[in-house]
């Protein structure tokens, strides 16, 4: 009875300690995934130091300076071309429903597509509405960053408060953590290897890959003078990081509308150097980034990602995919498990 007792208190007050805790789970999330990036190096630092105060701020000093402080550069263009988008989509839709009604003209006149009777004012007005609904997104998304900027710092604060501890006792607190867990050192290995390879192969995989290819492709489109090229990029990086679907949803139709609005010579510049720079850098270079950190079935890094992204926001492209390969650890442990039972049985 004493041990139900204390098991009960002890669920309750994990469970009030989580609710607690519920709010920072994002900057502390992401203090961990850099934590785990970053400690080998923490460690070689602290070798020649043999300060691991000052190792790890040193780390933090980095990863402020490589991370950050791009990201606010970044967000600030952000927001001032999420602003002019808006503006532009607001006071020029006339101009815009000429250049859809130019696209659609080509399109009905094409022998191939006559057949689908294309409805000209339909289709004129849901690309016009799914235009402004993109910059409304966009200005909105702007307006809640701004509006939310103490809270933003406020997190902001706490993950890199906790990422110096993260960096300085990682070790001692997963040993901690691995001491009270009572699946075994050996499950519980499998499971931090799990994490930290899935961490490994998205982040080198993805995300590095996303950057690339949206960088060329705003590049790409600041070149040819696409208005909010930085904003398409943006968008480049968000889709490249997706198993399955590529930086070519946003240039390669940008591409067919410049040739058909008559830019013959920047719709095939486009063309080329989406097909030939940004299509062939995912082919070699995601193979050499990710190599064999990740086990994952493609159609399960696909669904994982699309998931924890509709669920856990911007973070869940990281969140989903862990969240499956650990599901496919505890599967792999119960596997095991059970053909020791089996074998004992057979004995």
């Amino acid at each position: 009875m004493r041990h139900f007792l204390f098991f009960i208190l002890l669920a309750t007050i994990t469970m009030a300690f989580f609710v607690i805790m519920k709010p920072f789970f994002y900057p502390l999330f992401w203090a961990a995934i850099l934590a785990s990036i970053f400690y080998p190096l923490y460690k070689w630092i602290n070798s020649k130091l043999k300060v691991p105060n000052l190792s790890s701020t040193l780390i933090l000093t980095l990863i402020f300076t490589i991370i950050v402080l791009p990201m606010i550069g970044i967000g600030t263009l952000v927001v001032g071309e999420a602003v002019e988008l808006y503006g532009t989509a607001a006071n020029n839709s006339g101009t815009i429903n000429e250049n859809i009604q130019n696209v659609l003209q080509w399109v009905r006149q094409d022998p191939y597509t006559t057949q689908f009777n294309i409805d000209q004012s339909f289709v004129t007005q849901k690309v016009v509405e799914l235009y402004q609904s993109i910059t409304s997104f966009l200005l909105d998304s702007a307006r809640v960053i701004t509006q939310n900027s103490i809270v933003f710092t406020a997190m902001f604060f706490i993950m890199f408060y906790a990422l110096f501890f993260f960096v300085r006792d990682g070790e001692k607190i997963l040993k901690g953590l691995m001491h009270l867990c009572p699946l075994g050192d050996h499950y519980e290995t499998i499971l931090y290897n799990k994490f930290t390879s899935t961490v490994r192969a998205t982040i080198k995989g993805g995300l590095i890959v996303g950057l690339l290819q949206g960088t060329l492709g705003w590049a790409m489109f600041a070149v040819v003078g696409i208005q909010g090229s930085l904003i398409w990029g943006l968008m480049m990086v968000l889709l490249a990081t997706i198993p399955g679907i590529g930086a070519y949803f946003i240039w390669l139709p940008a591409a067919i509308v410049m040739l058909i609005t008559g830019h013959i010579t920047a719709g095939i510049g486009m063309i080329l150097f989406g097909t030939l720079v940004i299509g062939t850098i995912d082919n070699f270079l995601r193979p050499i980034l990710v190599g064999k950190d990740s086990e994952l079935h493609p159609l399960l890094v696909l669904f994982s990602t699309l998931g924890g992204i509709v669920t856990f926001g911007i973070s869940g492209f990281i969140i989903g995919p862990v969240i499956a390969s650990l599901l496919l650890s505890f599967w792999e442990m119960y596997d095991e498990y059970y053909k020791k039972d089996l074998d004992n049985n057979q004995k």
